[in-house]
C-alpha cells in the first residue's frame, strides 16, 4: 500500500472515537481548537515521506515485499539500522521545531520488544501475533501510541493485593471471541489522534498477579476505549493570546496531548493479545520496552538541547553581552549538555546488543544518556534564564507594540545593539519565555524527569545491567586476590 497523505492521516481520525476535553466530548480531534495543533503535529510524520530532503531519511525498502515504508517499521538488525533510526528522530524533531510527531516511534518501540519477549515464550502463537500485527499497521502505514503506565494506586503493593483492583490494567473475563479488559493507564502520549493503542504492562508481576499481565493492541475507536485529554497547560493561554493578538507572531505551535486511557470492559480480539497471564515475562517486556523507549528518547531530546543554546547564543547578542565571559561559561554549558547526549545516543546505538536477530541499544549507555539529560536539564534551562534576562517575562505584549500610543515608546526603550530590530528582540524574549518561563516550560521540567521513567529507574538499569563481575574482576586482580 503506498504512503498515506497527511489528509488521509487526518481522515482516518473521524471515526468516532470517544474523546474528551476540558469536560465535553470532542466530536472531532482534527478540528478542535487546542487538538488540531497536535493533530498538525502528528502530521509531520507523513509530511516528512513526502519531502524531498527528508524522504531518504525517513523511507526505506521493506525487505520483505519490495515495497517503500516508514523507517519506522524497519527492524533493527545492526548498529547501522540503530543509528539511521536515531538520525532520523533527531531530524523529525527538528523538522517539528524540538517537537516529535510521536505517532509510530513509540508504537514500534514496543513492536520490537514484544518481538524479543513473545519470542521466548513456550507458546508460539503470541510472537505469531506480534508479527501479523507489525504487518498490519506497517502495510497501511498506520499511527500508534503506547499505553503501559499504569495508574497504580497504593504504589506499596502489587497490582493484585490493590484496594482498587482496577489500579492496574487487567483481564477480567476470557471468552471464545477475545478477552474482556478493564483499568486505566497515565500519560498516553497522542493517544487521540493515533490509529491504534499498544498496551503492555508496567512492570514484573508475581503469580498472583497473572491477570494483570496482559499486553495487547486495539483500535483507538473500540468500543469502551474512553481517553481524557490533559492539555498542554498554555493551549488555553496560546488561544486567548491568537483570539487579541497579545503575543509576538511565531510559527504555529508544536505540541501533543496526554491522556488518562480508560479501559472500560474493552472486548481485545483473541488475535490481537500478545500476553495473558504469562507473568513471568511481564517484566522482562516491560524492561525492553524501557530500553527501546530510552534509545527513542536520546534522539528526540538533542534538538530541544540546540534550540536552548541557539537560543541562548541570540539573545546574548541581542543584549550586546556575547563576549562578556560568563555569558560564554553559560552557553557553553548549553553545548556541552546537548553534545553529551548526542553522543551518548550514537554509542547506545554502536554498542547495541543482538538478541534473537534484533538489535538493541546498549541499556547501560541508553540509561546513561536518559539520566544525564533528566538530571542537568534545570541547570540548563537556568543559564539560558540568567543568559536573556528578566525581559523574557516582563518584556510588554504585541499589541502594546502595534499600539500608535505605546509601540513608539518600546522601539526607543527596549531596542538592542544596532543591526538587530526591536521586534526581532522581543520574539527572541517570548520564545526563550515559552522555553523556560512558561506553562508548557514547567511541563518541559516534569518531563525532563519522568518522561520514559524516573531518574531511580535509569539508575536501576544501569546498576543491573553493569558488567560489576567484569569490574570486579579487575579489582581482584589489581588487589592480588586469589591471584
Amino acid at each position: 500500500m503506498p504512503f498515506r497523505t497527511p489528509d488521509e492521516y487526518r481522515q482516518a481520525l473521524r471515526d468516532g472515537r470517544e474523546v474528551y476535553m476540558w469536560g465535553d466530548r470532542v466530536p472531532d480531534v482534527t478540528t478542535h481548537p487546542a487538538l488540531r495543533w497536535a493533530v498538525d503535529t502528528a502530521a509531520l510524520d507523513y509530511e516528512m515521506a513526502e519531502h524531498p530532503k527528508l524522504r531518504e531519511l525517513a523511507v526505506v525498502q521493506d525487505p520483505d515485499s519490495g515495497q517503500p515504508m516508514s523507517r519506522y517499521f524497519k527492524i533493527p538488525r545492526s548498529s547501522e539500522d540503530l543509528l539511521k533510526r536515531h538520525e532520523l528522530i533527531m531530524e523529525a524533531t527538528r523538522f517539528g521545531r524540538s517537537t516529535i510527531p510521536f505517532i509510530k516511534d513509540i508504537g514500534t518501540d514496543l513492536i520490537h520488544a514484544l518481538l524479543i519477549v513473545t519470542g521466548k515464550m513456550k507458546d508460539p502463537i503470541y510472537s505469531d501475533r506480534v508479527k501479523a500485527f507489525r504487518e498490519h499497521v506497517k502495510s497501511r502505514d498506520l499511527s500508534m501510541a503506547g499505553a503501559w503506565t499504569d495508574v497504580k494506586g497504593d504504589r506499596s503493593l502489587p497490582p493484585s493485593k490493590q484496594p482498587n483492583p482496577d489500579a492496574y490494567v487487567r483481564v477480567v473475563e476470557r471468552r471464545k471471541e477475545g478477552i474482556i479488559v478493564r483499568g486505566a493507564k497515565a500519560h498516553t502520549t497522542a493517544a487521540p489522534y493515533v490509529d491504534e493503542l499498544l498496551v503492555v504492562p508496567t512492570r514484573n508481576m508475581r503469580e498472583d498477579d497473572k491477570d494483570y499481565a496482559v499486553a495487547f493492541a486495539i483500535p483507538v475507536a473500540t468500543r469502551g476505549v474512553k481517553l481524557i485529554v490533559k492539555a498542554a497547560p498554555e493551549v488555553r493561554a496560546r488561544l486567548d493570546a491568537e483570539k487579541h493578538g497579545l503575543e509576538f507572531p511565531l510559527p504555529p505551535p508544536r505540541l501533543h496531548v496526554e491522556t488518562l486511557t480508560i479501559f472500560d470492559d474493552v472486548l481485545v480480539p483473541w488475535d490481537r493479545v500478545f500476553m495473558c497471564g504469562e507473568y513471568p515475562f511481564a517484566g522482562p517486556l516491560a524492561y525492553a520496552c524501557a530500553t527501546f523507549h530510552r534509545f527513542t528518547a536520546v534522539s528526540y531530546k538533542p534538538p530541544l538541547g540546540e534550540l536552548l543554546a541557539g537560543a541562548a547564543q541570540l539573545v546574548a547578542e541581542a543584549n550586546g553581552v556575547e563576549r562578556a565571559s560568563h555569558i560564554r561559561e553559560k552557553i557553553t554549558q548549553a553545548v556541552i549538555y546537548t553534545e553529551t547526549i548526542k553522543a551518548l545516543g550514537r554509542a547506545a546505538a554502536f554498542d547495541c546488543q543482538m538478541m534473537d536477530g534484533i538489535a538493541v541499544p546498549n541499556p547501560v549507555i541508553t540509561n546513561m544518556a536518559k539520566y544525564y539529560f533528566a538530571s542537568n536539564y534545570h541547570q540548563v534551562v537556568k543559564a539560558v534564564q540568567d543568559v536573556a534576562g528578566g525581559l523574557i517575562v516582563t518584556a510588554p505584549s504585541f499589541k502594546d507594540f502595534e499600539s500608535p500610543a505605546t509601540g513608539p515608546l518600546i522601539e526607543k526603550y527596549l531596542g538592542g545593539p544596532a543591526g538587530i530590530s526591536t521586534q526581532d528582540r522581543l520574539r527572541l524574549f517570548q520564545l526563550i519565555r515559552h522555553l523556560t518561563a512558561s506553562d508548557e516550560a514547567g511541563v518541559f521540567e516534569v518531563l525532563a524527569v519522568h518522561a520514559e521513567g524516573s531518574l531511580e529507574a535509569q539508575k536501576m538499569m544501569i546498576y543491573s545491567e553493569a558488567p560489576l563481575e567484569q569490574y570486579k574482576a579487575f579489582a581482584r586482580a589489581v588487589a592480588g586476590i586469589g591471584a
